[in-house]
């Protein structure tokens, strides 16, 4: 479990992260050489600093220094002149959670841990998107709610080389092209699990070179961190057979492209508030608010949860991406997909979010999701009809009525704009960083074809 949310980092804190630390130290020597301390930035991309072993109690007391200008980078590694953070003043401790450090098989010797952004009297810097989630997790507490998340993961595995050609043969969702990289998804399995990920199945999936891993669900900040550490681990695992591994929404043109969907269930008094009512489905009246204003919200959290130029080439009709904002039950058509409770298993009832991909920031995404979802949670809203099959087919009686989701990231970030619970659940300096990231994303893309679109975006982790 990651540290409890709090506003402000004390002594007595710093105190037990040392001891914590040391302990590790000795638990680590046999095995771990450094240590791996990560946080993802506005713009999607992970942000490293690494400590040898024998300073980890060092880093864990007094964090390891980092500018605030990094959120202020585009996905290819520029500053953008246009954010609130492009300034060299200040520094920032990032303190590893240590609770959350995983030992890695691959690479060999490495030690990873998520990291929390605070200034340098201990306060929380507000600009830190995993505090972020962790302050929304800290509220849905006080309100007797909690979550379980967890993302799949699609990759592509591509050869050594800039452009795209796939590194594994056979087809989509076949027996030939697990025989073909057998070796390649063992690994990846045995590195998962031997970093601490419980991984629930992995499979070829529909695109060139395609994988897909699925991850046990846990509270959202671990969801989080755990998407955090899969992408690094097959990034490590693929580097190790030679190969790459692309994570972006749209690897190739006129394809499909990787998608980060979000599974999410919402809990209260250790119910599932997604089952064993009376609503459609199961939902209970709490669960169904929480369904309605997650599908009124999609075309805002679509900013977060699809927040490139490349997303919109990803998402699109007819593809399994969940381009229309509509609902239904086990529908891979639809944005927002009820899976239903099993039998005997009510606690398996979730909402997936298709229509969210790999770009996003995890934290940020958890996070809004979450706050969306205690907004909601007692509004009393309503679903809409839900839809059954492809909304886009000529031959579907609901074809032309449902609406489609925004097209461009200047629409999604349009909508973030207007929608005053996110705005307020980021607070000011994180929504004016996030939102200048988005614009540099539009920038960066502006007048390019799709082929240049992707290609700057292919390898970004």
């Amino acid at each position: 479990m990651p540290r409890p949310f709090s506003q402000f980092r004390t002594d007595g804190e710093r105190d037990a992260d040392e001891v914590r630390g040391q302990e590790l130290q000795r638990q680590l020597a046999d095995e771990v050489s450094a240590v791996a301390v990560t946080f993802i930035d506005d713009s999607g991309a992970g942000r490293v600093k690494t400590v040898p072993l024998a300073r980890l109690d060092q880093a864990a007391r007094s964090g390891l220094g980092f500018s605030p200008v990094i959120d202020a980078f585009d996905s290819l590694g520029g500053i953008n002149p246009a954010s609130p953070l492009d300034r060299p003043d200040g520094d920032l401790r990032m303190v590893p959670d240590l609770d959350s450090l995983a030992t890695l098989a691959a690479p060999e010797g490495w030690a990873w841990a998520p990291g929390d952004r605070f200034w340098q009297d201990g306060s929380v810097y507000p600009g830190c998107q995993r505090s972020f989630a962790r302050a929304q997790v800290a509220a849905g507490l006080r309100q007797g709610i909690s979550a379980e998340m967890a993302f799949e993961v699609e990759w592509m595995v591509g050869l050594d080389q800039d452009d795209f050609e796939p590194a594994v043969r056979g087809t989509g969702y076949g027996l030939s092209r697990l025989l073909d990289g057998a070796a390649y998804a063992r690994d990846v399995i045995d590195s998962l699990e031997a970093a601490g990920v419980q991984v629930l199945q992995l499979h070829p999936e529909y695109g060139p070179g395609q994988f897909e891993v699925s991850v046990a669900a846990q509270d959202p900040v671990s969801a989080a961190d755990t998407n955090v550490l899969v992408k690094l681990v097959i990034s490590a695992v693929t580097a190790g057979h030679g190969w790459r591994a692309a994570f972006a929404p749209a690897v190739l043109t006129g394809n499909v492209g990787n998608g980060g969907h979000l599974h999410a269930s919402f809990w209260a008094d250790g119910q599932n508030l997604l089952a064993s009512g009376t609503g459609p489905h199961g939902l209970t009246e709490r669960g169904e608010s929480i369904a309605a204003t997650l599908l009124d919200s999609l075309p805002a959290l679509l900013a977060v949860g699809a927040p490139t130029p490349g997303s919109y080439l990803r998402l699109q009709p007819s593809v399994w991406a969940g381009a229309f904002q509509v609902w239904g039950t086990e529908n891979r058509e639809a944005a927002l997909r009820f899976i239903e409770a099993s039998a005997g298993n009510p606690g398996a009832a979730n909402l997936e979010l298709k229509c969210f991909d790999g770009s996003a920031n995890p934290y940020l995404v958890v996070g809004a999701v979450l706050a969306v979802a205690l907004a909601g949670l007692d509004r009393k809203a309503t679903l809409p009809a839900e839809v059954s099959g492809d909304p886009a087919s000529p031959g579907n009686p609901q074809a032309g009525q449902a609406p489609r989701l925004p097209g461009s990231l200047a629409e999604s970030v349009a909508a973030l704009e207007a929608d005053g619970d996110l705005r307020t659940a980021f607070g000011d300096e994180l929504f004016a960083g996030f939102v200048a990231a988005r614009r540099a994303e539009i920038e960066l893309a502006a007048g390019r074809p799709d082929e240049e679109i992707i290609a700057q975006s292919r390898w970004v982790l």
